[in-house]
């Protein structure tokens, strides 16, 4: 096990300082500069834990509302201090800002492991991005940074500058404007959806060229209506991907990031804003994410 001190917390998604270890710990050492995301347990016998797929494991523990193995209940971030078994802690590089960091933990893997397994990241693919929130605006740089042309696909006109100046994308697309999206027909290779809320997913379907693949990472309440035939006319394939909180990857993800200088676009706020920024939320109003300075608040109230 490790000891580790959190200055900064996105939720489920805890960066910060190695300060004491276990005496079989062999991973890391005080001092290091560390991460723990979504997944903080497994049984680790599994195929899928042999297989680095510890979020696909039927024993799998949250770090969030899950009982782990002692029978304590996981809380998240919400502390200045955790202990974490050596698997489940990543290393940051020493060039990866900790707070723009943080976040990488979930929406980073999130967006870079779809365009790796399903091919999407090379040089010259045409990556369509649905949504620029929390989620696409670090997909658009991950895609850029794999060499891929992007496109952000969005209902908000106003984003357009934020989308190409900002986060380096090719070309924007007002998914409610009919003549772009008649005149982008059969031109991407993948589209990523991100988008949470119910929504019509026959016009990215006809964004895509034959053997072109949607990819959902969002997900809706509600199902969504599937048109099969502009599937089988083009060999189209829909798809999803899971969280994929394996920690492998996750490391994998970490390193590129910190070679490519990817962080996320962050608010950082106080332990005591956090209602007030759940209300921003449900109202879309934060560019990108919220990060909770958990070290600094913490301290400010102990004698």
């Amino acid at each position: 096990m490790g000891y580790m001190y959190i200055p900064y917390s996105s939720w489920h998604e805890l960066v910060g300082e190695v300060i004491e270890v276990g005496s079989k710990v062999k991973k890391t050492k005080v001092g290091d500069r560390v991460g723990v995301g979504a997944v903080v347990g497994a049984c680790h016998d599994c195929d899928n834990c042999n297989n680095d797929l510890e979020i696909y494991c039927p024993k799998m523990v949250l770090t969030y509302s899950s009982i782990y193995h002692d029978g304590t209940v996981t809380y998240v971030g919400f502390s200045d201090t955790m202990v974490a078994n050596e698997r489940y802690i990543v290393h940051f590089p020493d060039n990866m800002p900790l707070d723009g960091g943080a976040p990488l933990l979930c929406a980073g893997i999130t967006m870079y492991s779809p365009l790796k397994y399903f091919g999407l990241a090379e040089p010259g693919k045409h990556v369509g991005i649905v949504g620029l929130g929390g989620l696409g605006h670090v997909g658009v740089k991950f895609a850029k940074a794999f060499g891929a042309k992007v496109t952000v696909i969005s209902t908000s006109p106003s984003k357009k500058d934020e989308a190409l100046k900002q986060f380096g994308a090719d070309s924007f697309l007002v998914s409610r404007d009919h003549d772009q999206m008649q005149a982008a027909m059969g031109t991407f290779d993948g589209i990523i959806d991100t988008v949470s809320a119910v929504h019509a997913i026959s016009p990215l379907i006809d964004l895509l060229k034959s053997h072109g693949k949607l990819i959902m990472v969002g997900a809706p309440d509600k199902p969504l209506e599937l048109p099969v035939y502009p599937l089988l006319m083009g060999t189209k394939e829909i798809g999803g991907r899971q969280c994929n909180w394996a920690m492998k990857e996750t490391q994998e993800i970490i390193d590129f990031a910190a070679k490519h200088n990817i962080i996320a676009e962050i608010e950082v706020i106080s332990m005591d804003y956090v209602n007030t920024a759940m209300k921003r939320l449900a109202k879309n109003d934060v560019r990108y994410r919220f990060v909770i300075d958990v070290g600094n608040t913490l301290a400010a109230t102990k004698p």
